[in-house]
């Protein structure tokens, strides 16, 4: 399963960046793309999202693990969604770790190809790794707003 993962150092501690990255609510703050988040419950939610050319897609996640405030995974349900012909599986996975009175964040995007997309793996890559690197960015804009 090709996988992406990047990390970065965040000013604020553990329980505060688990407050923001354990809320799905709080997704348009940083992560890329994310318009607004819908159909929140205890256990899933969907993102809208808008594409580079301004459509506006859903995405169904569910909550596979919650171990506060260090681990976080959830699987975007690419079943019987747009995403359904190029993902046969997709998992992002936030882990938060106390560095120098700060935080680590590790965001690791894991996908399962499907269809024409087990062919051209490195267009797969390329964009979980625009995807990871943009939330990083995002969530450490978070951090320098409210700090």
């Amino acid at each position: 399963m090709p996988t992406v993962s990047r990390a970065r150092t965040m000013r604020a501690s553990p329980e505060e960046v688990w407050r923001v990255v354990s809320d799905p609510e709080r997704l348009p703050d940083w992560w890329p793309g994310v318009a607004r988040v819908e159909e929140v419950s205890e256990r899933a939610w969907t993102k809208v999202l808008t594409s580079p050319r301004g459509k506006l897609i859903r995405a169904d996640y569910s909550l596979v693990e919650a171990l506060a405030p260090r681990r976080l995974v959830w699987r975007h349900e690419v079943e019987e969604s747009p995403f359904e012909r190029i993902l046969a599986e997709s998992l992002t996975e936030v882990d938060l770790t106390p560095d120098d009175g700060g935080t680590r964040v590790g965001v690791t995007v894991r996908q399962r190809p499907r269809g024409w997309a087990r062919f051209s793996p490195f267009q797969l890559r390329r964009a979980a790794t625009r995807q990871v690197d943009g939330a990083l960015e995002g969530l450490a804009g978070v951090f320098e707003d409210e700090g």
